[in-house]
């Protein structure tokens, strides 16, 4: 494992400020699942983020957030239509209920 210094970060990177929160949204990445540029080595994701800053391989263009996707109505239902299935059964259901209250109280009778 090479020990890596502030100074090699920063042969990539601006400043000191710069350099702990690239450092800290790659790390982040690696934490999340993303697959690191070199080869791991047993190191800790903080260090593996900045063995990628120092090799040049992560820079400032991480910090631009990629907007998110709108999420749809049909986002939020299985592919399979099963929620889609249950959610107009339900509905239907109280609507079948509301009609059979409704005929009962209804003051026709009188």
């Amino acid at each position: 494992m090479a020990r890596i210094t502030v100074e090699d970060c920063l042969e990539n990177v601006d400043n000191r400020f710069n350099l702990v929160l690239i450092a800290s949204k790659r790390a982040r990445q690696l934490a999340e699942g993303h697959q690191s540029e070199l080869e791991v080595e047993n190191d800790k994701n903080t260090v593996l983020a900045l063995r990628e800053i120092a090799a040049g391989l992560v820079n400032s263009d991480i910090l631009i957030d990629e907007p998110e996707p709108e999420e749809t109505a049909e986002d939020l239902f299985l592919s399979d239509g099963t929620e889609a299935e249950e959610a107009v059964a339900t509905v239907e259901g109280i609507a079948a209920n509301a009609d059979s209250i409704t005929k009962e109280t209804s003051p026709t009778d009188a």
